[in-house]
């Protein structure tokens, strides 16, 4: 079966199946697939799929390059980039990495490396923290909420923290029906 029309689910699934198949010829990426990677991990709408292009773009550049570049377009990109950049975030913190030239084995991070992106999961919470607060799209909103870290101000600067409770006030009375249940759970009294 060959998927004509472009934008379907079969041509989609077919698209990352080629690509995922032309990842795998390659021992070691070249430079230009850094970006394409990550713009395409950003653009992916679904959360599941995006992992295909984000794990190789951190197996081969490196988990700092590939949190750094997202950081980025959390911070400047489009609305759409925004979202799309928190759902590629998660691909980027799990504590393992593909084991090289073995599908679907995995071996955990070096616990140096995890602690030597400290600095950037901070950058990342409160660039989070910010977005929530300051931009009123909705489905921004929704995708960072997920990543909202309210319960413990040590992990924000002394100057951020008033932005926890201007969070935990938008939350609890957002017209959004998911976002007030989300801060509801969080917060039970």
């Amino acid at each position: 079966m060959r998927p004509t029309e472009p934008g379907t689910r079969a041509w989609q699934h077919a698209a990352r199946a080629a690509i995922r198949r032309r990842l795998r010829e390659h021992d070691k990426l070249p430079e230009q697939f850094f970006e394409a990677l990550v713009r395409a991990g950003v653009y992916e709408p679904d959360p599941s799929f995006n992992a295909q292009f984000i794990r190789p773009a951190v197996e081969n550049f490196g988990r700092r390059r590939v949190q750094t570049a997202l950081l980025g377009f959390l911070r400047g990109g489009t609305n759409a980039e925004r979202a799309g950049a928190v759902r590629a975030w998660y691909w980027t913190c799990m504590p393992w990495r593909h084991k090289a030239h073995a599908v679907g084995i995995m071996e955990p991070v070096d616990p140096a490396e995890w602690a030597s992106l400290a600095d950037l999961r901070a950058a990342w919470r409160e660039a989070i923290l910010r977005e929530f607060v300051s931009n009123e799209d909705l489905a921004v909103r929704r995708f960072v909420l997920r990543e909202l870290t309210l319960r413990n101000e040590d992990y924000y600067p002394a100057d951020l923290r008033v932005l926890i409770g201007e969070a935990i006030r938008i939350g609890r009375t957002h017209t959004d029906e998911h976002i007030r249940h989300w801060f509801e759970i969080q917060f039970k009294a």
